[in-house]
C-alpha cells in the first residue's frame, strides 16, 4: 500500500484538529482498500458475517450522508444502500457491486459533508434531528462521533486487509 495519509497538526485549533483527524480516518479506510480487486473487497471477514471492505465503504457513505445531510442540514435524502426494511443492506453485496461505484458515492458524500460543515460553527446545532431519538447535535459532537465511527471501522478494515493479503499497518 502506498497511499500517503495526512497526519493531523499537533498544535492546531480545535476545529482544524477535529477536521484533520476525520480526514486522516477517511484516508485510512481508502488506504486499506487500495490495490485490491472487487472480489477481494467483497470478501467477508468470517462466516457468518457479511463484513467486508467494500461493505465498510458503502456503510461509511451512508453514515456521512446521514449525519452531514439528514441531521446537520435537515436534507430529505434517502439512504444509498440500506433501508428501514433492511438496515444492514450496505453490507450485503452481490457480484454487481463494485468499488468504483461505492468509492464514487462515498467521495461525493465526503465532499458534501465538508461543504455542509463549513457553514456551521462547532457549537452550532444541527438543523435536523436524529431519526430515532429526535435529538439535535452540535458540529463538535458530529465531528467527534465521525472520528469514532471511522476509527472503529478502520480497526475492522485492518483485520480484513490482513486476512486478504497479509498487509498490516495502522
Amino acid at each position: 500500500m502506498t497511499t500517503e495519509r495526512s497526519m493531523p497538526a499537533t498544535t492546531a485549533d480545535e476545529r482544524t484538529m477535529l477536521e484533520g483527524w476525520l480526514e486522516f480516518h477517511r484516508q485510512t479506510l481508502a488506504w486499506k482498500c487500495e490495490g485490491l480487486t472487487d472480489e477481494q473487497l467483497r470478501s467477508p471477514a468470517v462466516e457468518p458475517s457479511d463484513l467486508s471492505l467494500l461493505g465498510l465503504v458503502r456503510h461509511m457513505a451512508d453514515v456521512e450522508r446521514s449525519w452531514f445531510r439528514r441531521v446537520l442540514t435537515n436534507e430529505d435524502v434517502a439512504p444509498l444502500y440500506w433501508s428501514d426494511e433492511d438496515p444492514d443492506a450496505d453490507f450485503r453485496l452481490t457480484e454487481a457491486d463494485t468499488y468504483a461505484e461505492a468509492h464514487a458515492a462515498w467521495q461525493a458524500e465526503i465532499e458534501t459533508a465538508r461543504s455542509n460543515a463549513a457553514r456551521f460553527g462547532l457549537d452550532d446545532l444541527s438543523e435536523g434531528k436524529h431519526r430515532r431519538t429526535g435529538e439535535r447535535f452540535n458540529l463538535r459532537w458530529l465531528y467527534t462521533h465521525m472520528i469514532e465511527e471511522y476509527a472503529r471501522h478502520n480497526g475492522h478494515a485492518d483485520l480484513l486487509r490482513e486476512r486478504i493479503d497479509g498487509s498490516t499497518g495502522d
